[in-house]
């Protein structure tokens, strides 16, 4: 079926005013991390923009005035902006039917909902996935691990960036709201495969929450901004995100949510999913504040068994005043794109009783409200005599009811296209639990003991650096980057030793002649934390400490135990050793030979390094044709302190010395 699709003006107009051995003979240490710890009125009624007008898929747009200055979101404006927007937005949700290949639905959905910007357009792609309750060990637990099922898969978003990869992007950030430690963010995006995920296809992945307690600094989303003309809505304290503001200023938002009922809300898509960008200044850390969108409900819940009636009746007035505070949020954080992931969607209460579709579906669309419209008829959760017996007249979710009066949006009937549509033209199943008590099934299907398991990950592809071969004599070591070494491919790497994603960029090039290995290091991003006063002729001990880079040359790679690590700073200074981890030997009396020249711009915060390394071990290695074990790495900064690698190690701490995680050095011919 073809599908045509409506795509709304994106532009806001925001204006936003140890790594190293130690060179002992008792063996490696593994090195210790610095680690960053992150651990009621109605609301006014404004006047919608007239500059927010609808267009089609094109790659300009009218941004309209600024609404944030000062570092202050000029929350009044955005609302009518975003009103404006949403009420004029008529055009077609586009639901889409496949196989359980959350990944095709993902890039299909992509292809046909996101409107063409230009490919300099930062794109940040909200998921769903602080939406569960906690870690379960699969062991014990028949499998589940308490993750997946509940939140957007990982594959979907794959298909997303892949879709925006096709159209030439290249600026793609994957960013949640989170409301724990840093720590176990961590955790989540491992367990649920969103770090494998974004490292595999080379995007940003960070948890949007920053009020200071996370460092400020590149990968990180940098402290909120506090929202003007709050005072008479249902949340006074919102703030926004400083990373969300910043795409809704320059660049592109979707939202990708799982499609899933929810114990609280009803059903979970992109109004409920704006819970993930919620900030708020009562208390600090501010992004531990989303509980106050529902402060009510907890006293709901402990008089429901004392008194069912006032309970029930307190239960559904916090809904309700949950419903408009998610509207507000809804006003300042509209996503311009949802594309919602049902591959399957899930009945249930959304956390641990679960009804999976027996059809897995793809609900995109401009308009966020319209968009859960669908995805509420789809659980079976819209215009439900059973709902309305239970939550005092209403027959779907409290927030998409608010949100559609609230924006003015006709949520009746809404036009729906692809090849999913058809999948509304009968009664719905519906699985719904209720935690204040009731639920509501259609058939007396057994939910759902624990999610499929997820085919594992495919152990990470490692990178490979190509030495070309030059004459002896052809390159002067000078820290130029002259036309010998533009002639040499690069590698390129932003990732610490974990495998995420840092704003650090370092560019290596390799080049080899019959009497020396030549190396050639680009650092973005130079701090210079070195000790200036130390000679560089001397080699320098604990250089580790400091900023440098470290090169692992395997000679025999047969052999991936035995090795010699080089280290060199920024200003020259290098310290050396050979390193046999089979026998935890390491003898410090080594030499690499080196030749080195650096060249430093403190204004830029660059510097290169090169470096020609004669050592007889390292040139006898060198035979065209050969491939050989090799590490790079670099260490950047104090505190926190960066551990930069190649081929990323994934050790629970900081760890170079992990041979099985080398890269491969090609010497060509």
């Amino acid at each position: 079926m073809a599908i045509r699709v409506a795509i709304l003006a994106v532009g806001l107009g925001l204006a936003l005013s140890g790594c190293s051995e130690k060179k002992t003979n008792a063996g490696p240490t593994p090195s210790e991390s610095v680690m960053a710890r992150s651990t009621a009125a109605p609301s006014a009624t404004p006047v919608p923009s007239a500059t927010d007008v609808m267009s089609s898929a094109s790659v300009s747009w009218d941004a309209g005035p600024a609404v944030v200055a000062s570092g202050e979101v000029d929350g009044a404006a955005l609302r009518a902006k975003n009103r404006a927007r949403l009420a004029a937005d008529r055009s077609p949700v586009t639901m889409l039917a496949g196989e359980r290949d959350p990944r095709a639905l993902g890039e299909r959905l992509c292809k046909a909902v996101v409107p063409a910007r230009p490919k300099e357009t930062p794109i940040l792609i909200k998921p769903n996935l602080g939406g569960f309750e906690w870690f379960k060990d699969p062991a014990k637990n028949g499998g589940d691990d308490g993750v997946r099922g509940r939140i957007t898969d990982p594959e979907f978003v794959r298909g997303i960036v892949r879709c925006l990869k096709g159209r030439g992007h290249t600026r793609i950030t994957v960013a949640e709201g989170w409301g724990a430690k840093h720590e176990d963010w961590k955790t989540l995006v491992r367990v649920s495969g969103y770090e494998a995920m974004t490292r595999e296809e080379k995007v940003a992945l960070v948890a949007m929450d920053d009020d200071g307690v996370f460092d400020v600094e590149g990968d990180r989303p940098g402290k909120p901004l506090a929202i003007r003309g709050m005072e008479k809505t249902h949340a006074p304290t919102l703030l926004m995100p400083k990373i969300l503001a910043e795409h809704l200023e320059k660049g592109l938002f979707i939202s990708a949510p799982k499609i899933k009922a929810h114990r609280f809300g009803v059903f979970s898509m992109a109004i409920k999913g704006g819970q993930g960008v919620v900030m708020l200044s009562d208390a600090s850390p501010a992004f531990n504040q989303k509980w106050r969108m529902h402060k009510e409900l907890g006293d709901a819940l402990k008089l429901i068994p004392k008194d069912h009636d006032a309970g029930q009746k307190a239960y559904l007035a916090s809904l309700r005043v949950f419903a408009e505070r998610m509207a507000d949020v809804l006003e300042v954080a509209a996503p311009h794109v949802v594309l919602a992931e049902g591959a399957p969607a899930m009945g249930g209460d959304g956390f641990g009783r679960r009804w999976p579709s027996s059809e897995s579906v793809a609900i995109g669309g401009t308009n966020p409200i319209l968009v859960d419209r669908v995805g509420a008829a789809f659980l079976g959760l819209w215009d439900s005599a059973d709902l309305a017996r239970e939550l005092g007249g209403h027959e779907t979710s409290p927030l998409l009811e608010t949100a559609a009066k609230r924006f003015g949006v006709d949520i009746a009937s809404p036009a729906v296209e692809g090849d999913g549509a058809a999948l509304l033209a009968k009664p719905r199943p519906v699985h719904f639990v209720s935690m204040s008590g009731f639920a509501i099934h259609s058939d007396a299907t057994p939910h759902e003991a624990a999610p499929p398991a997820r085919a594992p990950s495919p152990a990470p592809e490692r990178p490979a650096l190509h030495a070309r071969h030059v004459p002896e004599g052809a390159l002067t070591i000078d820290g130029a980057v002259d036309a010998a070494w533009n002639a040499a491919a690069p590698v390129r790497f932003d990732t610490d030793w974990s495998g995420a994603t840092t704003s650090i960029t370092t560019r290596v090039r390799a080049a080899w002649s019959e009497r020396a290995f030549y190396m050639l290091w680009e650092l973005e991003g130079a701090g210079l934390a070195v000790d200036a006063s130390r000679p560089v002729k001397v080699e320098r001990e604990k250089l580790y400490e400091e900023d440098c880079v470290e090169l692992f040359f395997g000679p025999d790679a047969a052999e991936r135990t035995r090795y010699y690590e080089i280290e060199v700073g920024p200003l020259g200074h290098f310290f050396d050793l050979s390193v046999d981890r089979k026998t935890k030997k390491s003898d410090v009396a080594w030499s690499s030979a080196p030749e080195i020249a650096t060249k430093v711009d403190r204004d830029a915060r660059r510097a290169t390094i090169e470096v020609a390394l004669r050592a007889p071990e390292i040139v006898a290695a060198l035979r065209a044709g050969a491939k050989l074990p090799l590490g790079l790495y670099r260490m950047e900064g104090k505190s926190p302190r960066k551990y930069l690698a190649w081929s990323p190690t994934r050790t629970e701490k900081p760890n170079f010395h992990v041979p099985e995680a080398f890269g491969t050095l090609v010497v060509d011919p």
